[in-house]
């Protein structure tokens, strides 16, 4: 059994595609960051960043105590490696998924995460920021393009963690300002895994835990955005 700490984010759907695809045991604990739940020292000791997802195996592989595992991509590939799931076997196949998912922890979450926050969240305008992460964002998109013009999925011709990784963060495009009908390649892809029966399965876990159209909060953004090393001592 999986027990998954998790909210309805893009970091938090990434888990919640895997598992499902899979079909393994795990049980959901949300952490409701708008609260401020991600400071409980419980959840601290499991994701001492105070971010959403961790997961907590209550039957890791050889057996003794439970394992806990903190960051997407590294929940990633330890499932991946446990369940000898959705990673190739050989040696080269391995560096493929792994670049790319690091390449989307790395540059696709953080440059989008600024993206979302300058354009959706910022308490005022500021028109340099705005652009700067927009075309960031931008670029990512057509370097994801450009390496899906001659294969089915990210690492190659099979589904892995590594789309996985990246699609949560391209479901917000028009939140990005990105137009996928510019990026013909990546579209398919989207369209593709969208269509997928668990990544469905995955995205309709989200409003059991909050409502999708909601508005964050004044006291919510100050929760999330206000952060100092205070809140983690």
């Amino acid at each position: 059994m999986i027990d998954l700490y998790y909210w309805p984010t893009p970091n938090g759907h990434k888990i919640t595609m895997f598992l499902e695809e899979t079909g393994a045991a795990y049980a959901i604990f949300p952490v409701n960051i708008g609260r401020g739940e991600q400071f409980e020292p419980e959840f601290l000791r499991l994701s001492p960043n105070n971010r959403i997802p961790a997961i907590l195996d209550r039957a890791p592989a050889g057996g003794g105590q439970p394992v806990s595992v903190f960051e997407s991509g590294a929940i990633l590939m330890y499932l991946a490696q446990k369940l000898r799931r959705f990673r190739p076997d050989n040696v080269r196949g391995q560096v493929e998924v792994m670049q790319w998912l690091f390449w989307q922890v790395a540059n696709l979450g953080p440059m989008a995460g600024q993206n979302h926050h300058f354009v959706g969240y910022a308490e005022s305008p500021i028109p340099y920021a705005v652009d700067r992460y927009v075309k960031e964002t931008n670029r990512l998109y057509g370097v994801l393009n450009k390496r899906l013009a001659d294969r089915r999925y990210v690492a190659g011709d099979a589904y892995t963690i590594a789309d996985m990784a990246c699609y949560p963060w391209i479901v917000p495009h028009q939140r990005q300002r990105q137009d996928l009908d510019d990026f013909p390649h990546l579209k398919r892809w989207f369209h593709a895994i969208a269509d997928r029966p668990a990544t469905q399965r995955a995205y309709a876990l989200g409003p059991k835990y909050r409502a999708q159209a909601a508005a964050m909060t004044e006291a919510e953004k100050k929760i999330l955005f206000g952060q100092t090393a205070a809140v983690v001592r």
